[in-house]
């Protein structure tokens, strides 16, 4: 019994190194953590459960029987947010590219119905390059699977995708299907064809990042709802916006109690609002002094800024605020922060998180362009 354990312990510590130590240094080296040390981060200590650790692919085709990696480039299982279970699945870039092959996707489905069936959020880290070429139509069923999942899921529970590396191929379809999307700036990418496709089919020179890095998805395509820093700010984040939703559909609203009482200072809210009609002013202050504690998870801060919408807290229940700011194009609407608003209502709405609105708007921007 005692050779069994050592054994066991072996190969899970096979299965924790990846792909290696020569490139999980090369991972550092770029400025980012390894799948694990992600996990480790996002996770409330000591409170992670792996699924599938020793999980091989089943490939026989170019020598790739040769080479197999315990957990084929993916890391899954559930952990706890600040007491608050969650369900998660991390690409390892140091196994494979974190490519995806038919038994990497089947984990992550198993996680994906796992967070269905037990109603918890989903969220899944992305730092990978696409399907296996080498399993061939076997990967790409793989990602209709993932598809489905994302389908089925979509209002029931919050799920949530952070790019923290490349994000290509089949990869950016089920990112675009959840719920939110984050990114880190510098080293994340996300679009289907990379910059050397681009150049061969149409001849346009162009990079990864003005092709799909996070300035683009956040201020032009608005594919991502917001950009940090790096690998720690944005796991940080992550738990913050966790804290903020409910866990299903169906589940009640997070409360957490509330000490801040009415002070002189928010006497200043009648000065807020300017005497003449012509003058701006921020509507983020305003949100800034409802919200308890001043506490205020914006999403989409850097597109459509002429409309501000966020999560935050009143009385210690998660509300949703919609705003118009009077400071970006006087706070008229346009196509983009009507779609803005309209995909933030609807999330809301879904999961029965109450709206707060704050309406300064002289109407629709007129104009060719915008009908």
């Amino acid at each position: 019994m005692k050779d069994v354990l050592k054994e066991l312990e072996r190969r899970r510590e096979i299965a924790r190194m990846g792909g290696g130590k020569e490139r999980i240094e090369a991972q550092h080296k770029k400025g980012k953590l390894t799948a694990r040390e992600r996990i480790e981060v996002f996770l409330d200590e000591g409170s992670f459960e792996e699924f599938d650790m020793y999980v091989e692919h089943r490939s026989t085709d170019f020598g790739m029987e040769k080479t197999k990696i315990a957990g084929d480039g993916v890391v899954t299982g559930w952990g706890t947010v600040n007491g608050r279970p969650v369900y998660l699945f991390a690409k390892d870039f140091t196994v494979f590219g974190g490519s995806l092959s038919e038994a990497h996707a089947e984990k992550v489905v198993k996680v994906q119905e796992m967070a269905l069936r037990n109603r918890a959020p989903i969220i899944g880290l992305y730092d990978a390059g696409g399907a296996r070429i080498q399993e061939g139509v076997a990967a790409l069923g793989g990602y209709a699977e993932i598809f489905q999942r994302n389908v089925l899921a979509s209002g029931v529970i919050p799920q949530i995708s952070l790019i923290m590396g490349p994000c290509a191929g089949g990869d950016v379809y089920s990112p675009a299907m959840t719920d939110f999307i984050f990114m880190v700036r510098d080293t994340s990418y996300m679009f289907v064809t990379g910059p050397d496709v681009v150049k061969t089919v149409t001849n346009e020179t162009v990079t990864a990042e003005s092709l799909g890095g996070a300035t683009v998805h956040t201020t032009r395509s608005s594919i991502a709802d917001g950009a940090y820093d790096n690998d720690v700010e944005a796991l940080l984040q992550m738990r913050r916006l966790i804290d903020l939703l409910p866990a299903s559909n169906t589940a009640e609203i997070p409360e957490i109690e509330c000490y801040q009482s009415v002070m002189d200072y928010d006497m200043s809210l009648d000065r807020l609002v300017p005497d003449n009609a012509n003058k701006p002013y921020d509507i983020k202050e305003l949100i800034l002094k409802v919200a308890d504690e001043g506490d205020f998870f914006e999403i989409q801060a850097s597109f459509a800024k002429n409309i501000v919408t966020g999560f935050g807290r009143v009385d210690g229940r998660t509300v949703g605020f919609v705003a118009n700011q009077p400071m970006v194009l006087a706070g008229v609407l346009d196509s983009d922060a009507s779609r803005k608003a309209a995909r933030f209502v609807r999330f809301c709405d879904c999961f029965s998180i109450p709206i707060v609105t704050f309406v300064d708007v002289p109407g629709f921007l007129p104009g060719t362009a915008q009908e």
